[in-house]
């Protein structure tokens, strides 16, 4: 069997072999070479034994994913896979056989594991399974119904909607599709970017898979075969965006030591007045630098429990698809790849599982796709949005919602987290502002090319500065001389959140001023001390996150618990007129990755965009204007002509730090510029040849 290996000018792996098995243990080698660090940091993070070798500030995530019981829900799901379709296990097994291969050479290559401490080790067939579902597990964002219990608690049921927007542990994207009526091929364009944590390495593998059944290029996850998100087979492409769709509840649970004195065993109070036990094992956590943790891990009817347990004030269980349907939708990736129209990717997109996504997909022959894809579980309202009693009658799971909204898509349709076909189905969605924008762009002209897209991809145009800038021209009195001229600078300016803008740097000033006064004002301020639940939630429970990312919704309200806004946005202006020194927005608005260690430090970047900008670089007004969170991503799938095609990745191919292709791409990833896809085996760089 022969497996050849080329690489483009970027260092970006293309592979062909004679079998999807071989090219799959192709994938699984050559991204073991390129990316071990990154592989063996993801077993590690879905096992729950990365605070091993990075210490306790890996502790949090580590007692989540042992309580969360993520290892053994990969294993249960690929025990599953194997029964119900062999065909796709045996293809991870083979992804699984190439990482084992590679990972030798590529722990060799990177330096990260020899300051640590790590030894590369041995990756198990669930594996890729266990680092989908680590990837996704907070995907949903259940920890935002904690967050909405203290609200309740505190300020009412009402408020709950003033707070009812993507927060700051959300992913999302952009994603757009422009059909061959409006492009100047007569072929759709689908363009867009992923928006997440950024990483480095990243959390996307540009990659080209081909084989007598398929040839793929597009985005991979690093640890899964295959290609899922977004991809363009020749005949067909496809991209995700987050549905924004809450599928995982969290139930109060009762539970009560039971048996002789000492004894173990626990039970748990069922919805018919029953108890029934819930297993109980205790599991010790290793730490790097300090004492191993013993972590206790319970099971109840509901799912395992993921904050208390026995003796505990309050306990809350997890429930979510795959613990109980041991289901991952492994079972569409192969059929993805073996897509040749709309209708192909339509079916195979029956099959997904976990996370729940809005897909948009076109075909050659003219054929477009734009729906909903994933597992939502049939349950009551409140399920969806704060935590129930799992003693209560009526909480249960009643089934799967079966049918998917399919939307039409039309000339353009935009995905971009907004309410819209998987409404339905979530609580909090993004505000609309780059759904418009990325529409109101692709309406500006009557004909599109693939090249055009960096426009969208670029825009900075920030809509919800509106609601602080309207009370800003409310204030026409009483200013000092300083406020009034920056209040004066911020009206005249183009509301565009620009790198070299001076207008946005002092908009955010302001902005974040605003910020932190309502936060500390009494009325809000009761939020400020939630329950003390598990660190890793703590990014859905700041307040001054929430009320960063909710601002707009707070200044617009009719009324907010007696604060006089004027007043606050009043004294946020003379606040900063007194210290304001001139700057860009890119001073302080700067790339900020998460690296699991610091091997090599690097003078990150100034960016443009901001959260609601089509350019979503995110921020958190209020605390810093570091952005950790934007495009993973950018790609423009062309169906004319798949080489005109084009992407990019914020640093590179290549994982190991000081590589030639490890930030290679950050020049054209800053400026909005895009590598082209190369398929041509004639123009690429041949690797090895091994038969």
């Amino acid at each position: 069997m022969t497996v050849e290996i080329y690489r483009d000018a970027w260092g970006i792996p293309h592979l062909r072999a004679d079998s999807a098995l071989e090219l799959a243990r192709a994938q699984g080698r050559v991204t073991a070479v390129d990316r071990a660090w990154q592989l063996e940091v993801e077993r590690h993070r879905f096992q729950g034994t990365s605070a091993g070798f990075l210490g306790a500030e890996a502790l949090g995530w580590d007692r989540f994913a042992r309580q969360a019981r993520l290892d053994d829900t990969a294993r249960r799901c690929f025990a599953a896979l194997e029964r119900r379709d062999p065909e796709t296990a045996a293809w991870v097994i083979s992804y699984v056989e190439g990482v084992n291969e590679g990972l030798v050479e590529g722990g060799r290559r990177a330096g990260e594991f020899a300051e640590t401490g790590l030894v590369p080790g041995r990756w198990e067939p669930w594996a890729p399974l266990g680092v989908w579902l680590g990837t996704h597990i907070l995907f949903a964002g259940f920890p935002a119904k904690l967050w909405r219990e203290e609200v309740v608690r505190q300020l009412g049921a009402e408020a709950v909607e003033l707070f009812a927007i993507d927060g700051p542990g959300t992913s999302g994207s952009n994603g757009w599709l422009v059909s061959g009526a409006r492009t100047v091929t007569g072929h759709a364009v689908i363009g867009g970017d992923p928006h997440r944590f950024i990483e480095d390495p990243g959390v996307y593998q540009q990659i080209q898979l081909a084989c007598p059944e398929f040839d793929v290029v597009g985005l991979a996850v690093p640890g899964v075969p295959g290609i899922a998100h977004f991809a363009h087979t020749g005949h067909v492409a496809w991209a995700i965006t987050n549905a924004m769709a809450d599928y995982q509840d969290l139930y109060r649970e009762r539970l009560r030591r039971v048996g002789p004195a000492g004894s173990a065993d626990v039970e748990a109070l069922g919805p018919d007045g029953e108890w029934r036990p819930a297993p109980r094992h205790v599991e010790s956590v290793e730490v790097a630098g300090g004492p191993a943790v013993e972590v206790e891990v319970i099971e109840t009817e509901r799912g395992p429990v993921i904050t208390g347990g026995t003796g505990a004030e309050e306990s809350i269980s997890l429930r979510y698809p795959p613990r109980v349907t041991e289901d991952l939708g492994f079972s569409a990736l192969l059929p993805l790849l073996r897509a040749r129209q709309v209708a192909d990717v339509d079916r195979a997109f029956d099959l997904w599982a976990e996370p729940v996504n809005v897909v948009q997909a076109a075909d050659t022959e003219g054929g477009l796709l734009h729906r909903v894809a994933g597992r939502v579980p049939v349950r009551s309202a409140d399920n969806r949005t704060r935590i129930v009693d799992a003693w209560e009658p009526g909480r249960e799971w009643r089934g799967w919602h079966d049918e998917m909204p399919h939307a039409g898509a039309g000339e353009i349709a935009v995905m971009a987290n907004q309410r819209g076909p998987a409404t339905p189905f979530g609580v909090e969605f993004a505000a609309p502002h780059r759904a418009a924008r990325i529409a109101q762009l692709l309406g500006s002209r009557a004909k599109w090319a693939a090249g055009d897209m960096a426009a969208v991809h670029m825009d900075t145009h920030l809509a919800s500065s509106g609601a602080l800038l309207d009370h800003l021209a409310a204030l026409r009195e009483g200013l000092s001389p300083p406020a009034l001229a920056l209040r004066d600078q911020l009206l005249r300016w183009d509301r565009h959140m620009d790198a070299g803008s001076v207008g946005a740097a002092a908009f955010a000033a302001v902005r974040s001023a605003v910020v932190r006064r309502l936060a500390a004002h009494p009325a809000l301020a009761v939020l400020a001390d939630p329950p003390p639940y598990p660190e890793i939630f703590l990014p859905w429970l700041a307040l001054t996150p929430r009320v960063a990312f909710a601002l707009e919704s707070l200044l617009r309200a009719e009324e907010l618990y007696g604060i006089d806004r004027a007043a606050v946005v009043r004294a946020a202006v003379e606040e900063v007129a007194a210290t304001w020194t001139p700057r860009t927005w890119g001073e302080t608005h700067r790339l900020a990755p998460w690296r699991a260690v610091a091997e090599t430090s690097y003078d990150e970047p100034g960016l443009s965009g901001d959260h609601d900008c089509v350019l979503c670089t995110s921020t958190v007004p209020g605390l810093t204007d570091l952005s950790v969170r934007g495009p993973a991503a950018r790609y423009v799938w062309d169906l004319a002509d798949r080489d005109q095609s084009l992407w990019v990745v914020p640093f590179g191919a290549d994982g190991v730090p000081g590589a030639a292709h490890h930030r290679d791409q950050l020049p054209l990833w800053l400026r909005g510029d895009l590598a082209p896809v190369t398929t041509d085996w004639n123009t690429l760089t041949k690797e090895n040849h091994a038969d």
